[in-house]
């Protein structure tokens, strides 16, 4: 099915969000602590926030707030680190501010952003630098900056557990203590409590990769004070980061990020939390109660706060299918959403769009947390990079057009170069598992009869084909081996100029200039180096992929051995997209084994004979069916080898990164 379109809000969340927004907008405006309170008119007083306090003057302090868990079994409950920068005028005039807040377990081991900047303390533990631009810009403008070490990293108690109770509780205790509802101290160990009465008990939670992870996960568990959400390249479900049905998508574990992000003090320890990561996460790609634990799909209809969701259309490492299956969970809720979806990988948007997302994200705050009415509620839901650097919107997305379509496979005139269409296919054809190929392989060769894939394509289109949401590959194949796994990827046969998203830098090229957004001290600069999209001209474009272990044709999250000979049909959830295969050329899908880097390979090396009568594609298109038009007597290319981007890469288990 296609995701849905999203849902109008209850009527009392309505009446409430315009009554908290006049309200709000009168009390909380950055020019009132110089002048006179302002009276709402019906659009709202204020439309922007603006830069009116020192940010040089502003109060750093560190607290350690109560999460009311054990992680380390010590006896106390662990404490985390709260590093805080707020503008020191409010406090002094008796009101109270808005928090914009990012949890993560990267700030001493890794670093965030492009630069991997770190937080850095003065020898009295006072912080300095908060990494990232969110204070430098948003503390002039009123809002307070909270960074949160999550458990078992940097300044904190307890043990790293990957998305589970702690990771989760680690955020969510922040935002009760700072609604008055949970305990915080000036110290590590010590007794003096510290109280947020500074704080107006409205908090957004933003950060990519890991750091966005905490923000679905805390929204998840309708924590109250919790505004909105502004997740980039998130994890939904800590199972599809590591297995796709089975099929193990990295060669190690949940054990294995947490000791890459673990304070030295908290690995040692820590061993009984990381033997339970290893016993809960069994390489079988089996479902656990671990697993269950780290999915907040399921949850989303306890989700209070609103969601601006970013993703790279070819993120390799957060797959798409995260964003796609918590978007339409949350549309389910009737949860307020807005999006981006661009055409790099891992990538935030800083780096990506840089002027654009500032004032976005800006207005977005504001809105949500402000309660200003700035009118980006009512604006088009979705913004989608089409090529690089150029964007279209979308009042709501998937377009309401949108429908889903079956296609299906047959023989063509080559071995494993067949077509695709409506009409059901007949016979089979075969291919033999090579682990050394993959997608660009394979893409590379849709033409060609090669023994590792069987590839099917429409003719040239006769207008533009867009494909906008999830689809999903259903696959009767019999099996030669015990251990078969299976790979689905749809692709814009065609040329275009696309970022290289499987290039150092996955899309974007760092420059040595450098352009500055908010104000800076001798400590924390607010100028961060310059981007450009980087671009290359291919043949085709993978734009959708799915995975699976045979094994788990009968349960998606328990897997059998096979009976080498006999027939198995299942289906593979290619993650979501949005993508437009413009006029003349063709769509493709193909079917293969293992996927090289982007899922590991079997025990066995088995040959798949694939039952076309028995195997299609449910795809969703802008248009239906109506939409998918062809040119019969258009001539198709025959090329023996069409260029792409590089193979995928080998990525190690660790949803940040360079670019994180």
């Amino acid at each position: 099915m296609p995701i849905r379109a999203r849902m109008r809000l209850p009527m009392w969340r309505t009446l409430l969000t315009a009554a908290l927004a006049a309200l709000l907008a009168t009390l909380l405006a950055p020019g009132a602590a110089h002048t006179a309170p302002r009276t709402p008119t019906a659009q709202g007083t204020a439309k922007e926030s603006r830069p009116v306090y020192s940010y040089a003057d502003a109060i750093r302090e560190s607290v350690w707030v109560d999460t009311r868990v054990d992680g380390d079994e010590d006896g106390r409950t662990d404490r985390v680190a709260v590093d805080i920068v707020r503008p020191r005028e409010p406090a002094q005039h008796g009101r109270e501010i808005p928090v914009i807040m990012d949890a993560s377990p990267y700030y001493a081991c890794c670093g965030r952003g492009n630069e991997s900047q770190k937080k850095t303390y003065d020898a009295d533990g006072r912080p300095v630098q908060f990494p990232l631009y969110y204070d430098n810009y948003f503390v002039p403008r009123g809002y307070a900056y909270v960074a949160v070490d999550l458990t078992g990293t940097n300044r904190s108690d307890g043990c790293v557990d990957i998305g589970g109770r702690s990771d989760i509780q680690s955020g969510k205790a922040v935002v009760d203590w700072l609604g008055g509802r949970a305990r915080a101290y000036t110290s590590r160990t010590g007794a003096e409590r510290a109280r947020a009465t500074w704080s107006n008990g409205r908090t957004g939670m933003i950060g990519k990769s890991y750091d966005g992870t905490i923000a679905n996960g805390v929204a998840a568990t309708g924590v109250e004070g919790l505004e909105t959400i502004v997740p980039i390249g998130a994890i939904s479900s800590w199972y599809d980061y590591y297995f796709a049905k089975g099929a193990p998508l990295f060669n190690s574990g949940p054990d294995g990020l947490s000791n890459g992000i673990e304070s030295p003090e908290a690995r040692a320890r820590c061993g009984r939390v990381q033997e339970r990561l290893v016993q809960g996460a069994p390489r079988s790609g089996d479902w656990t109660p671990l697993w269950a634990a780290r999915d907040y799909v399921p949850d989303a209809d306890k989700v209070r706060a609103s969601v601006f969701a970013v993703h790279g259309l070819q993120d390799l490492n957060v797959r798409m299918k995260h964003f796609g299956q918590w978007w339409d969970a949350l549309g389910d809720a009737g949860v307020q959403r807005k999006l981006w979806l661009s055409q790099a990988g891992h990538v935030d948007p800083f780096d990506f769009r840089r002027a654009d997302w500032v004032r976005t994200l800006h207005r977005w705050f504001d809105h949500e947390l402000l309660g200003y009415r700035n009118g980006i509620d009512r604006e088009p839901m979705a913004d989608i990079e089409r090529t690089p650097d150029r964007w279209t919107t979308d009042r709501v997305w998937p377009p309401r057009a949108t429908d889903t379509v079956t296609l299906r496979p047959a023989k063509g005139t080559d071995p494993g170069v067949g077509t695709l269409g409506t009409r059901r296919g007949k016979g089979t054809e075969s291919f033999t598992d090579d682990r050394r190929l993959g997608e660009t392989d394979w893409a590379s060769a849709i033409d060609t009869s090669t023994p590792a894939k069987a590839g099917f394509t429409t003719r040239p289109l006769a207008r533009d084909l867009r494909l906008s949401g999830s689809s999903k590959v259903t696959v009767t194949v019999t099996p030669s081996a015990r251990t078969a796994h299976l790979s689905a990827v749809l692709v814009d046969v065609g040329p275009a100029v696309i970022r290289d998203y499987a290039a150092a830098g996955e899309g974007i090229t760092t420059l040595p200039t450098r352009s500055c957004w908010g104000a800076s001290t001798d400590g924390d600069s607010a100028c961060f180096k310059d981007t450009a999209a980087r671009t290359k001209a291919v043949d085709y474009t993978i734009f959708s992929r799915g995975w699976a272990d045979l094994g788990n044709h009968a349960d998606d999250h328990h897997g059998r051995p096979l009976t080498p000979g006999e027939p198995v049909t299942i289906t593979l959830d290619l993650a979501a997209s949005d993508h437009v295969v413009p006029q003349g050329h063709r769509l493709a899908l193909i079917v293969g084994g293992t996927d090289r880097n982007l899922i590991t390979a079997p025990a066995d090396t088995p040959t798949l004979t694939v039952d076309l009568a028995r195997t299609f594609a449910r795809v969703p298109l802008v248009g239906g069916a109506k939409a998918l038009t062809t040119a019969p007597h258009a001539t198709v290319p025959r090329e023996s080898r069409l260029d792409g981007v590089a193979p995928a890469r080998p990525l190690n288990p660790r949803p940040g990164g360079r670019t994180s």
